[in-house]
């Protein structure tokens, strides 16, 4: 059913397109479409798990991840309305490729065959390739259209190629199937191990981690402020629920050589990340290194490979996608028809010229620094708690080594807001009052969210438990 009304929507907002642009009516199409799909989400509680063989698989990790994606979709179209209804070019085609790509993420963490992942991944990535690109006029957007169509379309060739490679190796190409020729097995044959190590660049290339994350920086400086917030949240997400499943479907938790490789990922990707953060000027850039950062953490909680681990992943995943997505929701707002507020001097006196949105901005990159009291506080300390309980030692100590760094360039953003603003410097003009105000509630919701989960964790908590109960029941058959 939710995928079913995204396609429907799809092809309703085609058809209005065909007759009468509107952006105002498009808007509204795409965000109850949005809200519809997510809803429909509380009807297949109680019939979960429900199976689609060989391909998808509705379980209670397909119904958090997917319903996670749809609102933060819903969320990302509030702020592209704002964003968008300032700007000369075509707008109404945007919430098509929405659409698209949302449903493609949706399918994404469904899958439970090659045949669904590489469709799902396909039509996540050509809606991303016009995303990224959309405003033409823009020459970095452009740029970074096809730097990522590039690196993309090279990723997705890997990720086949690796798929293929498996497939000659266990004759299935179903996840389950693919656990069941392991189970068989001592030791990965050279071929199998071939055929993971490919499929893990091509995943690796789609998450942004070292070494595949050289797209990351330049694609979130070039595209639109909400496309940038979707690549980093939904797109991300779709993909970390794709993973989960495959290694505990395929039980590959088993070969200390997989771990290694991913052991070896998340570290290098925590380092480069911070590193590669603090000599920046451009905050979007900042955000794009810190997301790399993240991905890093997030591996962390992912090689404990046991409840408490996907729990952890869960959990930081759902912190940290309120966070990014509030973070970019206040680069938007301040961003005019001419080009995005990312500039660090775009900051300058923010808290004096712009006070609320200076606050929700500090809330958000505190909760990315993880400090108390706020959403990312908990998912780190949940993912010390995964990390600890299953002895990863190293990736635990590096974690919080590299927590100590990340601090630093998020309060150097946070001081800039703080000094005196330049009197000679032209105040960017607000929004128009109604885009305003749903842009600036939009963002206010997310920051009463991120202080809401650092102080009463508990209820999420327990629906993640919940949720993930019907999954773990499965993958332990």
């Amino acid at each position: 059913m939710p995928l079913l009304i995204l396609v429907v929507a799809s092809l309703i907002t085609m058809l209005i397109i065909a007759f009468k642009r509107n952006h105002r009516a498009i808007f509204v199409v795409t965000a109850l479409s949005f809200l519809a799909s997510a809803v429909s989400l509380f009807w297949l509680k109680d019939r979960l798990p429900y199976s689609m063989p060989p391909l998808f698989i509705l379980d209670g990790l397909a119904v958090f991840y997917m319903g996670l994606m749809l609102l933060l979709s819903l969320v990302i179209s509030l702020l592209s309305y704002a964003y968008f209804e300032q700007r000369e070019e075509r707008k109404e085609e945007y919430y098509i490729l929405l659409l698209l790509a949302t449903l493609g993420s949706c399918v994404l963490v469904i899958s439970t065959h090659f045949a669904s992942l590489f469709l799902g991944l396909e039509v996540l990535s050509v809606s991303l390739y016009a995303l990224i690109a959309y405003l033409r006029t823009r020459e970095r957007s452009d740029e970074a259209g096809i730097k990522y169509l590039i690196l993309a379309a090279l990723s997705s060739a890997f990720l086949l190629f690796g798929m293929a490679l498996v497939y000659a190796s266990t004759g299935t190409m179903s996840f389950s199937g693919i656990g069941t020729y392991l189970d068989s097995l001592q030791e990965l044959p050279l071929l199998l191990l071939t055929g993971f190590g490919l499929m893990i660049i091509g995943i690796g290339f789609k998450l942004g981690i070292v070494p595949f994350h050289m797209w990351t920086p330049d694609v979130y400086e070039g595209a639109p402020a909400p496309v940038t917030a979707f690549i980093a949240t939904v797109s991300k997400g779709g993909m970390l629920g794709l993973l989960l499943r495959f290694f505990t479907q395929a039980d590959a938790y088993r070969y200390p050589v997989l771990v290694l490789i991913f052991t070896i990922i998340a570290i290098a990707s925590m380092f480069a990340g911070n590193l590669l953060a603090l000599m920046q000027q451009n905050v979007k850039r900042i955000l794009a290194y810190s997301s790399i950062a993240h991905l890093g953490y997030l591996l962390v909680a992912f090689l404990a490979g046991n409840e408490l681990g996907m729990e952890a992943v869960s959990f930081y995943l759902v912190a940290y996608t309120i966070t990014s997505v509030g973070a970019f929701g206040v680069i938007v707002i301040l961003s005019d028809e001419e080009r995005d507020a990312e500039l660090l001097e775009d900051y300058r006196g923010l808290l004096w010229r712009r006070p609320w949105l200076a606050t929700v901005f500090t809330a958000m990159l505190l909760s990315l620094a993880g400090i108390p009291l706020t959403a990312g506080f908990i998912g780190k300390f949940y993912i010390l708690a995964a990390g600890i309980n299953t002895q990863l030692w190293l990736p635990v100590v590096i974690l919080v080594i590299n927590s100590v760094i990340g601090l630093y360039y998020y309060i150097q953003i946070i001081a800039v807001m703080f000094q005196q603003p330049d009197p000679e410097k032209a105040l960017l003009e607000k929004l128009s009052p109604p885009a305003y105000l749903t842009s600036i509630g939009t963002i206010s919701i997310m920051a009463l969210l991120l202080l809401w989960l650092g102080v009463y964790p508990a209820s999420v908590v327990d629906v993640i438990r919940e949720m993930l109960l019907s999954f773990s029941t499965l993958a332990s058959r």
